[in-house]
């Protein structure tokens, strides 16, 4: 076949931006596909050539639209931030994401939680992660000799990619992720509360000192009536 043959054959497939499934099953997905995600945005703002995204169809290979996931959260470096309708990898200079995440439900299957493995284990994913937030269980894999071998033991393990650390604990929605820095992942709630609780603090700050400020002048000024040197 042409190389125009195959390039107009090419052009006439599809590539939908949704698989038609809904981004999460309840709200406990929900609310950690959004932490992660938002928690990795954050890790890595200043970073131009750091793409984050979350539940976002990727396509693995041109011509065959079925070879696609749409993993809960994925990070893809040497790639630059902005929008997308899709992850096509032919179109991103054959980067796959290095880090993706998923986090079970009720809804996932084996099989269709396998046929991900294989995509991802295909596509050179370097690390991939699962979550269940009903038990608290993590599990990790890592990218070696081109195949994804289990984190034996997830206490503990930093990223080498993210520089995160990961901390299971026991029983639902336990685990701690942390930043390099030892700051924990937090909800958008959690910091606006914190950073309402600063202003609240430097608010308190600013009162107290204007108040010692105010002492000062007047005993100063009582000082001057006494013919006393203020200093």
């Amino acid at each position: 076949m042409s190389t125009s043959a195959l390039r107009s054959r090419n052009d006439q497939i599809l590539y939908p931006d949704s698989d038609g499934q809904p981004m999460s099953d309840n709200t406990v997905q929900f609310r950690w596909i959004v932490l992660i995600k938002e928690g990795l945005e954050f890790l890595f703002r200043d970073r131009p050539d750091v793409f984050v995204a979350g539940d976002l169809l990727g396509y693995a290979e041109e011509g065959n639209p079925k070879a696609r996931t749409a993993p809960d959260v994925m990070v893809a470096f040497g790639r630059p931030k902005g929008d997308r309708g899709s992850y096509k990898q032919w179109e991103e200079g054959g980067i796959a994401p290095q880090v993706v995440f998923e986090i079970l439900s009720p809804g996932n299957r084996v099989p269709e939680m396998m046929r991900k493995f294989r995509i991802y284990e295909d596509r050179g994913v370097e690390e991939y992660y699962i979550y269940n937030p009903d038990d608290g269980d993590l599990q990790g894999w890592i990218q070696k000799d081109g195949r994804l071998q289990e984190v034996p033991d997830p206490r503990g393990w930093i990223s080498p990619r993210l520089g995160v650390r990961f901390e299971p604990g026991e029983g639902p929605e336990s685990l701690k992720i942390l930043h390099p820095d030892g700051t924990p992942f937090k909800t958008a709630l959690e910091m606006q509360e914190d950073a309402q609780a600063e202003r609240l603090r430097a608010d308190a700050a600013e009162e107290s000192a204007r108040v010692e400020r105010l002492r000062a002048e007047r005993l100063a000024a009582r000082l001057r009536e006494l013919g006393e040197s203020a200093d």
